[in-house]
């Protein structure tokens, strides 16, 4: 499931990057402007109604019912870790007004350890249809109502698909005449029944939060043996597969942790609870500061989820001497060990537990800082780290800096060892105390393919468990080379250092990549207004990583090859952190439209038309370096320029006309429209230069 979970995330990435795929999918319509069923990819879509007729000044109820293979599933309005809900576009005759998709109840649907919101097997989106009091009809006295629904149906992976469907509606001279039997029966019934209500006045609702933890407590006046909620926007609460629920013997309360894209505090919990009689309720409610949440009966299974922590972290622990770096000294130690005479046992034993001391003091003295780290944080957990562009850089980088070492293109723990070497060579039980010191240092890099859960765990837990998952994996890290003092022929069953620990090392290379893969994506999250710009300056820094740890690897222990390493790395942190600043523009762009450009020039103004694109690398590179420097903004802001943006993300006819217009097919252009309306317009060159912006403006202001 992990591995479909990233095939998923990478999948989304590259529709994100290059839409032209997406396109092509959306391109293939289904349907014949009829009410189908329309057969699409692994679902089928109709539209139907409630009654055949309409009355004048009356409403009806429609309804696009989707039924989807088994697995398949569509989104509810807010579509949870990823995805979009159906979108509709209606053709409809004057007189006649279509509402918004309306939303029933939605299931979770768990995916690895995230969550999307949305509905399987079947569901029916209702929507209101409006008649005034003379709508136009056709000669048979009907209304048609075309509309072309657009959706994302998922599974492991994600089709969008498109169908062109309608229908005709009788329109009634009275209200009177309209039958709505047909709402009471079939999908669209279900629907409507399944529509979230407005809160009984005897429920009593209240949402607390505590650093990252956010409870919501509903007291119903009996005992809920479920409940759910939907946050009805993005970004509130954190889309994880796993929500704790407590049964209250009144009511219920649902435990969640706040986003990690939040960035700043919510103040509404607004969304659907809905309840184990599958009766769902419309939830609006302030979040209050409130003490830190107590589970229900949660102590036992907090001990044994620690306990678990803990076992996973001592096993982790004990892998950690398989790496290369690690296992070649534990060998050579456990060979000493033979030659020990019995006399001396006493004396080996006490040497094994300096050297145990020194990985456990080695390790408290990570876990202090880290929790130090924290504590700066306000304690809001290790998850909340990762709402900050820089944390999410500098993780990043160090993962891949790691993950090139464990893959073979430079060694790390041999720089480390060599720079160590000399306290190991300490005589006594210093020599052997810092030796554990080293075997810690050298390991560190290759904690995390072995240890990610059970450390993500201890960072969100109090001090002590924390303390106890990190001494646990102390503990396994010094367990073998304890055992062996206290029996030394035991050595005889260790295998030899050889090829296999390089096969080892490059396999535990691979969660590191796969992680880092992760981490640009959620960087991309964080820099939602220019964040194909921010994941690509993300990818540039990894480049200078990759050219660091070659230059580590082609000159390996050198001190000028370590100084260039280290002044490649700052850089590769420095540049995406460039890329995430928040900037504020002092333009105010208006959505490009036609009849706009022509109205300000007959107004004796200039317009600047930006026609760009999410995913168009050089729209953004010329939007940062030149549209938004100082001196072509306040150029910009002039009361006789009007700013436009022609956003071409997702096709616009009306953005592509402009674009042929123009002799143009693509991406980014930039066109100055003059102040003059008989004047032709200024086509910009695609790579722009202040002078070259400020130069048109000032030509076609005149």
């Amino acid at each position: 499931m992990h591995s479909l979970r990233r095939f998923r995330l990478l999948a989304a990435l590259l529709l994100t990057l290059f839409p032209g795929c997406l396109f092509a999918q959306i391109g293939t319509v289904v349907g014949n402007g009829g009410p189908g069923p329309a057969k699409a990819q692994h679902l089928t879509v109709e539209m139907i109604s409630a009654g055949p007729q309409i009355a004048a000044e009356g409403t009806q109820t429609v309804a696009f019912v989707f039924s989807m293979e088994e697995g398949w599933h569509v989104y509810w309005k807010n579509a949870g870790f990823a995805g979009f809900p159906p979108k509709v576009k209606w053709t409809v005759p004057d007189g006649i007004t279509a509402g918004p998709l309306q939303f029933t109840a939605p299931d979770r649907l768990p995916l690895d350890t995230t969550v999307d919101y949305g509905y399987q097997d079947s569901v029916a989106y209702p929507v209101t249809i409006e008649a005034g009091s003379k709508p136009k009809v056709d000669k048979n006295g009907n209304v048609h109502l075309g509309a072309e629904i657009s959706w994302l149906v998922c599974k492991q992976v994600c089709i969008p698909g498109r169908a062109n469907l309608g229908l005709d509606l009788k329109v009634a001279p009275v209200r009177t005449a309209v039958s709505h039997d047909g709402e009471k029966v079939g999908e669209l019934g279900a629907a409507l029944k399944g529509m979230p209500k407005p809160l009984p006045l005897s429920f009593r609702i209240k949402a607390t939060t505590a650093g990252d933890s956010i409870v919501l407590t509903a007291i119903t006046g009996t005992r809920e043996t479920d409940a759910e909620f939907f946050p009805a926007e993005p970004d509130v609460i954190a889309d994880v597969a796993q929500i704790e629920t407590d049964i209250l013997d009144n009511g219920a309360q649902i435990h969640f942790t706040r986003s990690p894209n939040a960035k700043t505090p919510p103040k509404q919990l607004i969304g659907v609870l809905k309840l184990a009689t599958e009766e769902s309720y419309e939830i609006d409610v302030p979040i209050m500061p409130g003490p830190p949440p107590v589970h229900a009966g949660s102590g036992k299974l907090g001990t044994a989820t620690a306990v678990g922590a803990a076992a996973l972290a001592f096993l982790g622990g004990v892998l950690l001497n398989l790496m290369p770096c690690v296992f070649p000294v534990l060998f050579l130690k456990a060979l000493s060990l033979l030659q020990t005479r019995s006399s001396q046992k006493q004396h080996v034993r006490a040497h094994g537990v300096a050297y145990t001391l020194g990985i456990v003091a080695s390790f408290w003295l990570v876990v202090a800082a880290l929790l130090a780290l924290r504590a700066e944080g306000r304690q809001l957990g290790w998850g909340f780290q990762l709402q900050s562009p820089g944390f999410v850089v500098v993780l990043t980088s160090f993962l891949f800096f790691f993950a090139l070492s464990l893959a073979g293109m430079f060694d790390f723990g041999l720089s480390l060892t060599s720079a160590g070497d000399s306290l190991t060579q300490k005589g006594g039980y210093t020599g052997s105390f810092f030796t554990g010191v080293l075997a810690t240092v050298v390991a560190t890099p290759c904690v995390g393919p072995f240890m990610g859960a059970a450390i993500g765990f201890a960072l969100a837990q109090p001090a002590p468990v924390t303390f106890l998952v990190f001494t646990a994996l102390a503990l396994g890290l010094a367990a073998p080379y304890m055992l062996l003092t206290l029996n030394p022929t035991w050595v005889r069953l260790l295998p030899r250092p050889g090829a296999w620990m390089d096969l080892l090392k490059q396999i535990t290379a691979l969660p590191l990549f796969i992680t880092v893969i992760w981490l640009v994506y959620i960087y991309g999250r964080l820099s939602a207004a220019n964040g194909i710009f921010a994941m690509s300056m993300l990818l540039g820094g990894l480049m200078l990583v990759v050219i660091a740890a070659w230059t580590l690897g082609r000159w390996p222990v050198r001190k000028w090859s370590t100084a260039v390493a280290a002044v490649l790395c700052v850089l590769a942190i420095a540049v995406p952190l460039y890329a995430s600043r928040e900037t504020k523009s002092a333009v105010t762009w208006q959505t490009f439209d036609a009849d706009a450009v022509a109205k300000a020039r007959s107004q004796g103004k200039a317009v600047f038309v930006d026609f760009t694109a999410a995913w168009c690398l050089s729209c953004q590179v010329n939007e940062r370096v030149v549209l938004k420097s100082d001196e072509v903004e306040k150029q910009l802001s002039q009361p006789n320029v009007v700013a436009m943006k022609a956003d071409w993300t997702q096709y616009d006819a009306k953005i592509t006309t402009a674009l042929q217009s123009a002799g143009r097919d693509g991406v980014p252009t930039y066109i100055v429209y003059p102040a003059n309306p008989s004047a032709p317009p200024d086509i910009l060159p695609e790579v722009l230069s202040k002078s070259v912006v400020l130069g048109a403006l000032e030509k076609d202001l005149k």
